[in-house]
């Protein structure tokens, strides 16, 4: 046997074929982790979360402040003193309050956001202009029927 390149071949692929001979197969490269391909969940800033008391439902939202209590705008809860700061409906204390997450957040618990036609993923703002949207366009469409004499 003879372990020269094959004649049949033209001469370019006749000396790539020796060469592929005479070199060692190199290993595949190791499966780099896929960074770009799944971004990483963005972090939000704990200062920009509203906060809801337990005990009433009052919801302290940091883009708001509450002008009742002289609170400005953009005063985030963390900020607020613990001693001296109730709720202004039912007076309880910081304590009481929960974070309950960012305003643009979608509500409900986050394993049952994939399921429904895509409503889960609303924010509560975009609920309401659903909801109250449809109601309008329902009162339209009965209102028309007036026309229809």
């Amino acid at each position: 046997m003879s372990t020269d390149a094959p004649t049949d071949l033209p001469a370019d692929a006749a000396a790539e074929a020796a060469d592929a001979a005479a070199e060692p197969a190199e290993a595949p490269a190791p499966p780099q982790p896929a960074a770009s391909a799944a971004p990483a969940a963005p972090t939000s800033d704990p200062d920009t979360h509203r906060f809801e008391c337990r005990s009433c439902g009052f919801v302290y939202d940091p883009a708001e402040g509450v002008r009742k209590l002289g609170i400005e705008s953009g005063t985030p809860f963390s900020a607020l003193d613990p001693v001296g700061f109730r709720c202004p409906v039912c007076r309880s204390r910081v304590g009481a309050f929960k974070d309950i997450g960012p305003r643009d957040k979608p509500s409900g618990f986050e394993e049952n956001l994939d399921f429904g036609f895509g409503v889960n993923r609303l924010t509560p703002g975009q609920k309401n202009v659903l909801i109250f949207g449809g109601f309008a366009l329902a009162i339209a469409f009965f209102l028309s029927l007036y026309s229809l004499r």
